[in-house]
C-alpha cells in the first residue's frame, strides 16, 4: 500500500510521529440527532476518520466546498486575511491527538511555529486556503475506520470515472453513517 506520509516538526524541532494525509470528503448531519460529522479520508489508503463537529464549522465547510462566497468575511476567512496580512501563512492542518472522544489539532505556520486548534476549526480555515490536511497514524490507527465498499467494482474504475468514484465515495459515507451511532466513534466531542 502506498501511503502518503510526511514527518512534520513542531516548532521546537520535536518531531511528530508518521503524519498521513487526508482529503477532505465533507460534512453529513447525522440523524436523528442532527450531529454534523466531517469525513477526512486518506490520500493513499483505506482509512476514514470521522470528527463530530459543531454546526457552525460544518457549515463554514459545507457552504466553501459548495462554492458559497458570502460577500463579508465569515470567522474563518476573516482569519485567513488576519494572518496573511501579518505576513504568514498556514502550511497545514494536523490532528495530533484524540483523548477522552476530544480530537485536537494544530495550525502549523511556514516559520515552524504551531498553534493549538480544534480540527474543525482548522479545517474550516484550511479549505478556505487550499493546504493540506495531516492525522498523526497514532489517531488514524485508534479513532479511524474503514468504510465498507458496496461491491468489487470500484476498484474496476477507471481515471476517466473519478468524479462518479467520488460520488460513489459520499454515497458510501452517507450510508455508513445512517447505520452508526455517536456512540460508535469514542464517546462525545464537545464543539
Amino acid at each position: 500500500m502506498d501511503v502518503a506520509l510526511r514527518v512534520a516538526f513542531r516548532g521546537d524541532g520535536e518531531r511528530h510521529t508518521e503524519m498521513i494525509e487526508m482529503r477532505i470528503v465533507g460534512v453529513r448531519v447525522e440523524m436523528p440527532t442532527q450531529q454534523p460529522i466531517l469525513m477526512l479520508t486518506e490520500v493513499d489508503g483505506p482509512r476514514s476518520l470521522p470528527i463530530l463537529i459543531g454546526s457552525a464549522e460544518a457549515t463554514a465547510i459545507a457552504m466553501h466546498q459548495q462554492g458559497v462566497r458570502p460577500t463579508r468575511p465569515l470567522t474563518h476567512d476573516l482569519l485567513g486575511h488576519v494572518i496573511t496580512a501579518l505576513g504568514r501563512s498556514v502550511v497545514q492542518v494536523r490532528v495530533v491527538d484524540f483523548r477522552e472522544g476530544t480530537f485536537f489539532g494544530e495550525l502549523a505556520f511556514d516559520d515552524g511555529t504551531t498553534v493549538s486548534a480544534r480540527p474543525s476549526d482548522a479545517i474550516a480555515l484550511a479549505v478556505r486556503v487550499e493546504i493540506p490536511v495531516f492525522v498523526e497514524e497514532a489517531v488514524l490507527a485508534e479513532a479511524g475506520i474503514v468504510v465498507p465498499e458496496e461491491s468489487d467494482d470500484a476498484e474496476e474504475a477507471t481515471d476517466s470515472e473519478s468524479t462518479g468514484d467520488a460520488e460513489d465515495e459520499v454515497e458510501r459515507f452517507r450510508e455508513f453513517l445512517d447505520s452508526v451511532s455517536p456512540d460508535d466513534f469514542g464517546g462525545e466531542q464537545k464543539p
